[in-house]
């Protein structure tokens, strides 16, 4: 690998890994997410069904096992390599989706959501892609899988319903136990393997950096941000498809109300994007986003009667949970030190699947002894704590991150360039790491200058 930035396009074997880990990923969470918009419906023929506990259980249980070996995945794919527990994770997966397809009660549903949520496999597919990209396009790989995110998430709930009325929650559950087959297939078959395995500051958890990432302010705000976002989003999901029938929109039928209600948040979204990433405007927009989702389940309390009312309320907060859920990863690498970037994004990522549960399970508990009103209420306090941390949150500087590929080198060369590279205009933070060959800035694009930083690099070299 030359040590100069290549500013070619990916080669056609990264553009093979990157999509094919894509694929891999949002299948895997397509097989999490597509249950979401019919799983409260469907629970409530099935034995034990009539404990609103359980079925949240049941709903988030995934999350509480992703959250706990998520990081311990990714550690054993630096010791036994990436493919092997990605194949396990794909199986155990695949297995789970198999017992909650077959569960006779709410009991073997819970099981197999927890077996489902044992294939943690983010990480080290995080890690593989690493592996496979070059630094100068390794952004471009990382952003192609986390894109799969919202695509499988809008994906879902469009197609879950008329899946149900199909095939069933059971054939659904089937149906996601057989992509993950497919997903072991597509590793073998078209994802490469890589010619080196190394640690990738950027990508991976460090237990050397937890500390530093646990014990920094504003990533802690972003951490209780994500818990919060997807608690709230987990106990929404007992009572919208609920909420949506009774105001006299027949299950098989909710698609019409999520297909516009999508479309129209991600209209609205994109220019909230554009504009806090242009102006350097991320605190303002994060801080009306996170209102607008405050305001937007409360207003299902109020309109759960209306389907025009629901409408609204979920237009509302669908435009702030996907401005929220692009934000807060733009956020982490922009706060983040650059040494610990991997580590603050493994425990931020552990953090939402620990809100998925809390959010499911705490929520199905409210519902079943307090009522719909108990939820909201649950709901608007974790987001008035963190519109708190967000409005005495630092301003993020308006940086990008960038990484290049170093020759071989001794630490005190390493510590020396750093120095050098940190000098430059333009250059927030710098950090040469002679064991992983490698450079990362953090920079302000406007006076950031990548012809003196190729340069000192090449004279580094």
């Amino acid at each position: 690998m030359s040590s100069l930035p290549n500013p070619e396009k990916m080669s056609p074997l990264e553009m093979r890994a990157s999509v094919g880990l894509a694929s891999v990923y949002g299948l895997r969470m397509f097989g999490i997410f597509i249950i979401l918009p019919v799983f409260a419906l469907f629970a409530e023929d099935l034995p034990g069904g009539d404990n609103f506990t359980l079925v949240g259980i049941a709903l988030g249980a995934y999350g509480l096992t992703q959250a706990i070996l998520q990081i311990p995945f990714g550690w054993l794919s630096d010791r036994i390599g990436r493919k092997p527990v990605i194949y396990l994770g794909l199986v155990l997966f695949a297995i789970g989706s198999f017992i909650a397809a077959t569960a006779i009660d709410i009991y073997w549903v819970i099981a197999g959501r927890v077996i489902q949520g044992a294939g943690a496999i983010s990480a080290a597919i995080m890690a593989l892609a690493a592996d496979l990209t070059r630094e100068e396009h390794r952004t471009k790989a990382m952003a192609m899988i986390g894109m799969t995110i919202g695509a499988t998430f809008a994906i879902s709930l469009m197609i879950a319903p008329p899946l149900n009325r199909w095939i069933g929650v059971p054939g659904i559950f089937i149906m996601t136990g057989l992509l993950a087959i497919s997903a072991i297939i597509v590793v073998h078959k078209i994802i490469p393997n890589p010619i080196t395995s190394r640690f990738h500051s950027d990508a991976e958890v460090s237990t050397s950096r937890f500390s530093t990432a646990l014990h920094h302010p504003e990533l802690l705000r972003l951490n209780y941000g994500i818990f919060a976002l997807h608690a709230v989003l987990m106990a929404l999901w007992l009572i919208v498809p609920l909420s949506l029938r009774e105001a006299g929109l027949a299950a098989d039928h909710h698609w019409q109300m999520y297909l516009p209600v999508l479309v129209l948040s991600v209209l609205l979204m994109i220019p909230a994007i554009i504009y806090g990433e242009k102006k350097a405007k991320l605190k303002p927009v994060f801080i009306v986003a996170i209102a607008l989702l405050t305001v937007g389940q409360g207003l299902i309390a109020f309109t759960n009667q209306s389907l025009w009312g629901l409408g609204i309320a979920l237009v509302i907060f669908f435009t702030a949970f996907n401005l929220l859920e692009a934000s807060l990863p733009s956020l982490i690498s922009k706060i983040a030190p650059v040494e610990a970037k991997g580590t603050a994004i493994g425990i931020y990522s552990s953090t939402q699947f620990l809100g998925a549960f809390v959010g499911a399970s705490l929520g199905g508990w409210l519902y079943q002894h307090v009522g719909l009103t108990a939820i909201i209420a649950f709901c608007t306090f974790l987001l008035s704590v963190w519109l708190y941390f967000a409005l005495t949150m630092k301003t993020p500087a308006a940086v990008r991150s960038k990484m290049y590929h170093v020759t071989e080198m001794d630490n005190q060369q390493a510590n020396e360039l750093s120095r050098a590279l940190a000098a430059l205009p333009g250059v927030h933070e710098a950090l040469v790491l002679a064991d992983e060959q490698v450079a990362y800035l953090k920079v302000d694009l406007k006076g950031f200058d990548e012809e003196k930083v190729v340069q000192l690099i090449k004279g580094g070299a």
